[in-house]
C-alpha cells in the first residue's frame, strides 16, 4: 500500500511500492487523501468552480498514477477519500491488511511544509503495521 499526492517523493514511493508488490507477487493499493489545502480555489467562488476544480486534479492524480503504473505486471487500485491522509492510510492498510504501508519523506523541508503536518512524521506512530519511508530522488 502506497500514499500518493503527486510530489517527487511520493512518486519514488510508488515506484518503489510497485517494485516491492511485483516481486512480492501482491496486490498494490495507491491511496490519495484529498485535501483542500492541497487544491486553492478562491474562498468567494462559485461552488461549481470548486468542484470542476476538485474534479480536474483528482481526475490528474488518477491519470498520473496510470501512467506510472502502465507497464506494472500485477493487480493495482486507486483510492481517493476526503480527510486526513493519516488516517485514511491506516484505514485502508487496516481494511486490506496491508503488509506495509510506503510513504515518500523530503529530505529539506520548506517553510511552508513545515507548517503542515507530515504524513510520513505521524503515520508511523500510529500505523498497526511496518511504515517504509522513500526519500525525494530529488533533495528537495
Amino acid at each position: 500500500m502506497v500514499g500518493f499526492d503527486d510530489q517527487a517523493a511520493s512518486l519514488a514511493a510508488l515506484r518503489t511500492a510497485a517494485d516491492l508488490a511485483r516481486r512480492l507477487d501482491a496486490d498494490l493499493h495507491v491511496v490519495h487523501g484529498i485535501d483542500e489545502r492541497d487544491h486553492p480555489v478562491d474562498p468567494d467562488a462559485a461552488v461549481e468552480l470548486w468542484d470542476s476544480h476538485a474534479r480536474k486534479a483528482l481526475e490528474h492524480l488518477h491519470a498520473r498514477v496510470r501512467e506510472t503504473l502502465a507497464a506494472h505486471p500485477g493487480k493495482w487500485t486507486y483510492h481517493a477519500w476526503n480527510g486526513d491522509p493519516v488516517k485514511l492510510l491506516v484505514t485502508v492498510a487496516d481494511e486490506q491488511d496491508a503488509l506495509m504501508i510506503v510513504v515518500g519523506t523530503h529530505r529539506h523541508r520548506s517553510l511552508s511544509r513545515m507548517m503542515r503536518s507530515s504524513v510520513s512524521r505521524s503515520l508511523p506512530r500510529v500505523a498497526h503495521r511496518p511504515v517504509l519511508l522513500v526519500a525525494d530522488p530529488t533533495g528537495s
